[in-house]
């Protein structure tokens, strides 16, 4: 029984291959021809149109990232090239394009008209050609490069740079023409694009929400002033610099504040600020003559219309943590901590004016 399977079974395949090759056989070498150039045609477009999907649909920033690393994935700085000088590429892949469907439609057009002898073949042909163009050809292979942006760039990379060096000389006169081709397309973005961008993530569940909240109140920062988070003059813990320590040992005790601001005889003489903890251990050592002025540090001044992302960086420059603020006239009109700054990334400082 297992034997008159397997004869059955040889019988089948030789009979399959005897069908192609009977089909091959009688098959004229113009139609088989003519097969050949349509798939040419069709792949050779489908490939275009797929990297140009890509290339268009890829991240520039992750190119630039993959480009950017020591060990860079093969093809990212290629591909990065291409990328600034966008116009110059996607100029590659139209030409190339362009070259597959109207030149190559002609010339199987009139070859179709060669090869059928009856005039109803050949509109029946173009129909058919037409249709396996735009599915094959265009529609199917601008999905697949869309989603696979990313891949599909870096592996065509080397071919368009190819071709980009092949077509130099059509490339140069198009150019003088049309100077837009040559500009180069460079990464750029802007504060409501990375806000949309931030939106757009949180709803597909890429960034989570917390992490997005953190992003929006770092661009909350631009929009502060030390003027808006500063703790007003009025309410600023300050001692006046020429008076011992030891009378004013019961302010220092009920008062808190970490730091104190020294004063001189002026009005808006600002000294130099205090360290709570340095004039209370002078006391505790007996130092009761001293004044703030002897315990005091210099002090950074800081315009009340700075920008709150300007004064953070200002802040990293030292350990003291606190400013002085200052009017355009050099008044003295508060104190601001990095804490305050600190307050606005943690959702903890509210606008007193909404």
């Amino acid at each position: 029984m297992a034997g008159k399977q397997t004869l059955w079974k040889i019988y089948l395949k030789d009979s399959y291959f005897s069908f192609f090759a009977f089909l091959t056989l009688n098959m004229s070498s113009d139609l088989l021809l003519l097969t050949i150039l349509v798939l040419i045609v069709i792949v050779g477009s489908a490939l275009c149109s797929g990297v140009e999907a890509a290339l268009l649909a890829v991240n520039p920033l992750r190119v630039h990232e993959l480009a950017a690393r020591e060990n860079p994935v093969k093809g990212a700085r290629r591909l990065a090239k291409l990328r600034r000088q966008l116009g110059r590429t996607l100029t590659v892949i139209t030409i190339t394009n362009n070259s597959f469907n109207i030149f190559g439609s002609l010339m199987l057009g009139s070859y179709a008209t060669f090869v059928f002898k009856d005039n109803l073949a050949i509109p029946i042909f173009s129909c058919v050609l037409t249709i396996l163009v735009l599915l094959l050809g265009e529609i199917l292979p601008k999905s697949l490069g869309t989603k696979l942006a990313l891949k599909v760039s870096l592996a065509s990379a080397p071919i368009l740079h190819l071709l980009t060096l092949t077509m130099r000389p059509l490339l140069l006169p198009l150019e003088r023409v049309l100077p837009v081709i040559t500009s180069e397309n460079e990464i750029t973005t802007d504060e409501e694009e990375i806000r949309q961008m931030t939106k757009l993530g949180l709803q597909k569940g890429q960034i989570e929400a917390d992490e997005a909240e953190m992003i929006s109140k770092v661009f909350q920062l631009n929009d502060l002033t030390a003027r808006d988070l500063m703790t007003p003059r009025v309410s600023s813990p300050t001692l006046p610099g020429n008076i011992s320590i030891q009378a004013l040992q019961s302010t220092l005790i009920n008062n808190n504040s970490p730091t104190w601001v020294i004063l001189g005889k002026e009005v808006d003489k600002v000294i130099g600020i205090a360290n709570r903890e340095r004039i209370l251990t002078a006391l505790l050592q007996g130092n009761n003559q001293l004044t703030p002025t002897d315990l005091s540090e210099p002090v950074e001044f800081v315009p009340e219309m700075i920008r709150v992302d300007r004064l953070l960086n200002t802040f990293n420059k030292d350990k003291k943590g606190v400013r002085v603020v200052v009017d355009e006239f050099g008044g003295f009109v508060g104190v601001i901590r990095a804490e305050a700054v600190l307050a606005v990334l943690a959702g903890w400082w509210r606008d007193s004016n909404k």
